[in-house]
């Protein structure tokens, strides 16, 4: 499927789309030494969080879908060099009510980023709407 979405992010910081269905979508991330915190190569959370952020807005993949809020929780610490996976599912689709269509639209995505060794470390729930045109025109 197209990526119809966040076209112009960097792969290196919030990862590389590997998969994106109708509803779904699948993004890898490889984490380097400039996403650590301290000496022991903690990876700074923003990083998980962006990973999941992204696949969350993919598996929407509307060009004008935002975040408006998100629930997580970081569940294992991430070191660099580790690569993780984020999977991404809508849920829940409020497109409007009958037959009118509502400008901004609702849609509940889940995800989840597990480490390659398939243990999860990060979960969240991902309120996304699609906006009649861009935030920012």
């Amino acid at each position: 499927m197209e990526q119809r979405t966040h076209r112009l992010t960097n792969e290196r910081l919030v990862g590389r789309p590997v998969r994106i269905e109708p509803g779904k979508a699948e993004v890898e991330l490889l984490t380097t030494e400039e996403m650590a915190v301290d000496e022991y190569g903690l990876v700074h959370g923003g990083f998980t969080f962006g990973l999941a952020d992204y696949a969350a807005m993919l598996a929407v993949n509307e060009p004008t879908v935002v975040l408006g809020k998100a629930e997580v929780r970081f569940l294992k610490p991430v070191k660099v060099g580790e690569k993780l996976t984020a999977r991404a599912k809508v849920i829940e689709d409020n497109g409007g009510v009958g037959d009118v269509p509502s400008p901004r639209r609702k849609k509940l995505v889940k995800a989840e980023v597990l480490n390659e060794n398939g243990d999860r470390v990060f979960e969240g729930t991902f309120h996304c709407y699609v906006l009649e045109k861009h935030v920012l025109e």
